[in-house]
């Protein structure tokens, strides 16, 4: 007979974290309808760094190349981002975000660290501090 704890779902980091994901997506949608926190991420990363190879630019958000390709193009045909082929290699493409998507951001960086904080505002200023550092620390 063992002694291990008895598996408990809502005890599980994953379902923890899916149960987190999921408010804070709900509270992204309401406050930024026009895009999913995928594609706002994809901007949100070209507004920082330029314009990047999609391959890149996947590792830069952490997508696979399967994900990053279905965000792009999804973007894409919002106006959002536009890409060109590479003239030295026409496999990769090259993503860069338009005046649209440039507007986007400008206009909702704001609402999106307001979103940032309402899905951490049950927690106090060093509570919301700590676990952002050991999430870090997870990756």
């Amino acid at each position: 007979m063992s002694n291990a704890e008895p598996y408990r779902l809502d005890d599980q980091i994953g379902y923890v974290l899916r149960k987190v994901t999921q408010r804070h997506l709900a509270i992204f949608a309401a406050a930024i309808p026009e895009v999913t926190t995928t594609q706002f991420a994809v901007i949100a990363r070209l507004a920082q760094i330029g314009p990047l190879s999609q391959n890149h630019l996947g590792r830069e958000t952490a997508m696979d190349a399967a994900t990053i390709k279905g965000v792009v193009d999804r973007l894409s045909r919002l106006g959002y981002v536009a890409t060109t082929s590479d003239p030295d290699d026409r496999r990769r493409l090259t993503v860069t975000l338009t005046e649209a998507g440039a507007a986007l951001f400008a206009a909702r960086a704001a609402t999106a660290l307001q979103v940032s904080g309402e899905t951490l505002q049950p927690l106090s200023a060093a509570d919301q501090q700590t676990l952002m550092t050991l999430l870090s620390r997870l990756t």
